[in-house]
């Protein structure tokens, strides 16, 4: 390869040389990648001790063929230093043109044990998704953070509003619990200091509207109170964050009488 020295003193001559190996103006560099998803887009959400599967395809194109792409997930800062990557079966594919789709299944869950297809609470969160797609003539395209998806720790929400019937006027207790996956236990876990909306529908009514917000104390319970005015229903809804999911606790019916 010329440098940029050479090439500045070549200008004159530049048009009468022809370079001896020149590629043909039509050559692609290799197969292109041109879709990939995973989960179906949708976060994976991993409980404490059930196996969670789903799927990823990737999509590629090249003229000379392209004989098999795969996607993968791996954690961490960079692929080199990556801490936990998921392994899967091998890629079905099906060809269309110069164009072949590949779908490949996962499987992850909840374990402390240093292994694939395992993850502890350290790595809920962002994931990224590598992808290859090797071509028929043996060329090789890799991108090793194609995009990101996430991880999180499955989540749980109650509610309990009491007594029940209440007279007009009267206090409404209103308990419930916020928990999540705890993966290096097992088990699921009161996911403290969160915030947390109470919502209220009155009977015969199809719409919520927020009445408070509150936070989950050290153990992730939640206890408030409000006055009863109306039949009707109240749930707690967690909007999520970026390890674990949103929640929405099914409404529970008050009698006001």
């Amino acid at each position: 390869m010329r440098t940029h020295a050479a090439a500045i003193a070549a200008t004159a001559t530049a048009a009468l040389l022809t370079p001896l190996f020149a590629a043909p103006a039509h050559a692609e560099p290799g197969p292109v990648i041109t879709k990939v998803v995973v989960n179906k887009g949708k976060n994976i959400v991993v409980g404490p001790t059930t196996v969670t599967k789903f799927s990823a395809q990737i999509t590629a194109t090249y003229t000379a063929g392209i004989s098999v792409a795969d996607v993968n997930l791996w954690h961490g800062s960079t692929y080199a230093s990556r801490d936990r990557a998921l392994s899967y079966d091998a890629p079905r594919c099906t060809t269309s043109g110069t164009s072949t789709t590949c779908t490949m299944n996962f499987q992850v869950e909840a374990d402390t044990r240093d292994m694939s297809n395992v993850v502890s609470n350290t790595q809920a969160g962002t994931w990224h998704i590598a992808a290859w797609a090797n071509g028929k003539d043996r060329t090789q395209t890799a991108v090793y953070d194609y995009a990101v998806t996430k991880v999180q720790r499955a989540s749980k929400l109650s509610v309990n509003a009491s007594p029940e019937p209440v007279r007009r006027g009267r206090t409404i207790t209103v308990t419930g619990a916020l928990t999540r996956a705890n993966w290096n236990t097992r088990k699921w876990a009161g996911y403290s200091g969160q915030k947390v909306k109470l919502q209220y529908r009155p009977k015969n009514t199809s719409a919520y509207t927020t009445v408070k917000t509150i936070t989950t104390n050290s153990t992730g319970n939640l206890n408030t109170t409000v006055n009863a005015t109306a039949d009707g229903y109240y749930r707690y809804v967690f909007a999520g964050t970026s390890t674990t999911p949103a929640a929405t606790a099914a409404g529970d019916y008050v009698d006001v009488i």
